[in-house]
């Protein structure tokens, strides 16, 4: 009787149900795949020639597959949200320490700075160099910020310099009185080692030698600029072409050497004390000052140092690469995400928790970057809703509602049929 054939229907539909179900109930999980029922016929082995008279014993569930199509990107506006846009698995480290991959990037920080989970896993990416972006160790590491404490300070080393002395000026030995010299003057705030501003004068004043001019940091004319008089020498079209005297050690570039002593700033400079704050030396790059017939403009005056700064906000580009911004005025680079992929996603398996684990099926992961190679970008500020096609999936419910009821009926005419067998006469 065909009682195996109708059980068989009943279980197949029963799972498919499931995984309708499942899907369904998953439909605004963040990052979420679905997955289908795939179905196969079961036939009794024969001995010798069948002759095709085989009507089969049923069907089976094959397999479930995952369906890791893209699914809509969501723009939520939350800077720590992250979509995937096109291939790739965010790589993160479990609460066991164990690995997973997830496509659900609703990111958060927790009370120490890591990049967390909703679960409480720890995001990967890579190091970085904070001024440059680029990538310091090909080894993934879970991604921490500076939540804590604040950045420390960073001690001024260079002054970058443009601007335009006025070509008209009289030379200090011609019969013209020279121009005072706060005329040409400018000044910035550099950092010491304990981040406390100290302000640097810039004075420059016309030479009796054509094209040139000295560089003073005082307007005191008794006091001569440390390490002896500073010229700078331009050429007859207004272009810097010399230094005195050269930086120490030597570098390429126009540059000069000041020495800064902060103690004028803070008292804690000069202090018998160890690690106190001591005179530093700042290279002034002046490769972009000209002297044009024009009046003295200062077009930009940046220098690198700077006091130490809360963290006040993260920005994750399409790349991965993580600036994070400080109540000092500084952003920097504090990681890059990592990505993984595998040569059979629909091998991976589900562990719950929106996230996924390597099996022999799917082979190792291979790390890299947000738009490397085959990499998808990111997209911040925005989240990947779930792949689950809804009217899709009512439809299959209904359609799978319609073989559980048909396989019913089938063990119910079987039971007609062996009601009918038994009682005859």
């Amino acid at each position: 009787m065909g009682f195996q054939q109708g059980l068989s229907g009943l279980n197949a539909a029963s799972k498919n149900l499931d995984v309708i179900g499942h899907n369904i109930a998953n439909v605004n999980t963040t990052g979420f795949k679905s997955s289908r029922g795939e179905f196969a016929a079961m036939v009794a082995s024969a001995i010798g020639i069948s002759g095709g008279m085989n009507a089969g014993i049923g069907v089976e569930v094959e397999a479930i597959t995952q369906q890791f199509s893209q699914g809509n990107i969501n723009v939520t506006g939350n800077s720590l949200d992250v979509a995937i846009n096109g291939n790739g698995f965010f790589a993160v480290k479990q609460t066991d320490g164990s690995p997973a991959f997830t496509r659900a990037g609703n990111f958060k920080l927790d009370s120490t700075g890591n990049l967390i989970t909703n679960n409480g896993s720890q995001v990967m990416g890579y190091p970085t160099d904070p001024v440059t972006g680029t990538r310091t160790s090909s080894a993934p590491a879970p991604l921490t910020f500076p939540t804590a404490a604040p950045i420390a300070a960073k001690q001024t080393d260079r002054i970058d310099a443009s601007f335009n002395l006025d070509a008209r000026a009289p030379a200090a030995a011609s019969t013209t009185p020279p121009t005072p010299r706060s005329t040409y003057g400018t000044s910035v705030n550099v950092y010491d080692s304990q981040g406390v501003a100290t302000a640097v004068s810039l004075y420059f004043q016309k030479s009796a030698t054509p094209n040139t001019w000295e560089v003073y940091t005082t307007l005191d004319k008794t006091i001569e600029p440390d390490g002896g008089p500073r010229t700078i020498t331009f050429d007859g079209n207004g272009q810097i072409t010399s230094v005195t005297p050269a930086p120490t050690p030597p570098a390429t570039g126009l540059q000069l050497t000041l020495n800064v002593d902060p103690s004028a700033a803070n008292p804690n400079a000069g202090a018998a004390a160890p690690n106190a704050p001591t005179p530093f030396d700042v290279t002034l790059d002046l490769t972009n000052v000209t002297q044009f017939g024009t009046k003295f403009t200062v077009s930009d005056l940046q220098q690198n140092g700077y006091t130490s700064g809360q963290l006040t906000g993260i920005n994750i580009g399409p790349d991965g690469v993580i600036l994070t911004r400080y109540s000092n005025g500084v952003t920097r680079s504090e990681g890059q995400v990592a990505l993984a992929s595998f040569r059979n996603a629909q091998g991976l398996t589900p562990v719950g928790g929106n996230n996924w684990v390597q099996s022999f099926e799917s082979g190792e992961p291979t790390m890299g970057a947000p738009t490397d190679g085959n990499f998808g970008a990111l997209r911040a500020g925005a989240l990947e809703e779930s792949n689950v096609d809804l009217t899709a999936e009512l439809v299959n419910m209904m359609t799978a509602q319609r073989a559980y009821q048909a396989n019913a009926q089938t063990i119910k005419t079987q039971d007609q049929v062996m009601s009918t067998i038994v009682n005859l006469r």
